[in-house]
């Protein structure tokens, strides 16, 4: 445990961490391959911005959302898809491809011009490219990835799936506004999204009264399962990470006092608190000390030396993606000196690239890591077709979209998708596992640790790595 007269020093360490925070230097990297997610490599990804809507999210709008480093080939094929000359789309989107393997809006659109005008069956996504196009590509490919596999294998009953994609910049109102538009267009059968807590629930209402089908494969927030009955997700809620973070507290590292950091403007990272605290006072432990990282004047360094006055023996970092440089900082001021554990939203290149060797041993609760499925023909294939290990993210969209696929094939209607979905027998293929719903929508599947680690995979110095 750091003592009093360590502070200074952690503060400084503190500041050196701000100056590299503001300076960007995380974003060099550019790339968050191995065990983590695929992304761009180059310059950081840009992305346009737009009034919420849904004219031309087939890709026949002419323009991607992805401003920066698009490449001729991909403007051609956006260009002839708006057109609607399908044969030119589909060869300039195949080259786009050849240049740039990773990108899956050129995978989703090229999917889209092979289908050109015949028949299909429409589903929706929803993503949040203009505020984090990092995990936005990650969602899209494991769409892509599902499309394409649903389309190749000769489609939902031979009809293919067509993909709309549609930017809600992870915001309420716009993604409200967009779940009005989804509603309003009756040839959508089914919503991949939204991304965040506070998003989804903004949404949620919308697609409710309009008897729509929504999957969110990202977010967690317990009280999503009150949402509306046509309201599902293939992620596990926070009930099952917290509870699978505080058995990790209580019985492997043998700690019991617990300091939580979290932001009181995120549903899920309330979310997170609520439910660790619950669990870790159930099962003999207690926190001794919560701290709101949105309040005014919050500082680190004197927030953990206030908790380690109050005991703390273990800091739960139940913080958001928008609160990620905070994460930082008080991974910063620890040095190690607790043990660390997180929600997902600690699943981020950002960790690996900023915390370095202050981050190693963080555990954080994922619905899902690769590596503990290699030998998967999910992981080959994905690793074939984005050129390195993809994320939860990545597989848990493709999981939305193929129980989608499995409820349109059963009864292609709204009302009959949320009634193969709500089915007490309901189960389908999904990445590596089966899917299947409790009745609140919550997928039934548990949270895996995932620690940080030494190592090469993620394209750094350190890497996440499944807890055995």
């Amino acid at each position: 445990m750091a003592k009093r007269n360590e502070l200074p020093a952690l503060a400084a360490s503190l500041l050196i961490t701000a100056a590299l925070l503001v300076g960007g230097v995380w974003w060099l990297k550019g790339q968050f391959n191995g065990t983590g997610s695929t992304s761009d490599t180059g310059n950081s990804t840009q992305v346009a911005s737009g009034k919420a809507g849904i004219a031309g999210a087939d890709g026949s709008s002419g323009r991607s959302m992805l401003s920066e480093n698009v490449s001729a080939a991909k403007q051609n094929g956006l260009d002839a898809l708006a057109k609607g000359d399908y044969a030119t789309a589909q060869t300039e989107f195949a080259a786009a491809l050849k240049e740039k393997r990773n990108d899956p809006e050129s995978l989703i659109y090229l999917n889209n011009a092979k289908i050109g005008n015949s028949k299909a069956y429409s589903i929706a996504l929803s993503v949040p490219a203009g505020d984090n196009p990092n995990s936005a590509l990650e969602i899209m490919r494991g769409v892509a990835q599902a499309q394409s596999d649903i389309n190749e294998a000769g489609g939902i009953g031979s009809r293919p799936v067509k993909i709309l994609v549609v930017d809600d910049s992870d915001n309420k109102e716009t993604a409200a506004a967009i779940a009005t538009d989804l509603v309003n267009n009756k040839a959508v059968l089914g919503v991949v999204g939204h991304y965040s807590s506070d998003t989804t629930l903004a949404a949620a209402e919308q697609y409710e009264a309009g008897k729509l089908t929504m999957i969110s494969p990202t977010s967690t927030a317990v009280k999503i399962a009150d949402a509306g009955d046509y309201i599902f997700r293939t992620v596990p809620s926070d009930r099952l990470a917290a509870a699978a973070l505080a058995r990790h507290v209580l019985n492997e590292i043998n700690k019991k006092q617990a300091v939580v950091f979290y932001t009181s403007k995120s549903a899920y990272s309330n979310s997170v608190k609520t439910e660790f605290t619950t669990e870790l006072l159930s099962n003999g432990g207690k926190v001794v000390a919560d701290f709101d990282v949105s309040e005014s004047g919050f500082n680190a360094a004197r927030a953990m030396q206030t908790a380690q006055e109050a005991g703390a023996d273990v800091i739960m970092l139940a913080l958001n993606a928008d609160s990620l440089d905070t994460a930082l900082q008080v991974i910063s001021v620890n040095q190690q000196a607790l043990p660390m554990v997180g929600g997902d939203s600690l699943y981020d290149p950002k960790i690996l690239d900023i915390g370095q060797a202050n981050a190693e041993g963080l555990t954080v609760a994922v619905p899902w890591h690769i590596l503990s499925h290699e030998q998967s023909p999910f992981a080959t294939e994905s690793r074939q077709l984005w050129g390195g290990n993809v994320s939860w993210r990545t597989a848990m969209a493709y999981d939305a979209v193929k129980v989608l696929a499995a409820a349109i094939k059963e009864n292609p209607t709204r009302e009959g998708v949320q009634a193969a979905l709500s089915a007490s027998g309901f189960s389908a293929e999904g990445a590596t596992d089966a899917v299947s719903f409790f009745p609140s929508g919550d997928r039934n599947q548990p949270s895996q640790l995932v620690k940080v680690v030494p190592g090469s995979a993620a394209g750094g110095n350190y890497t996440y790595e499944p807890i055995q």
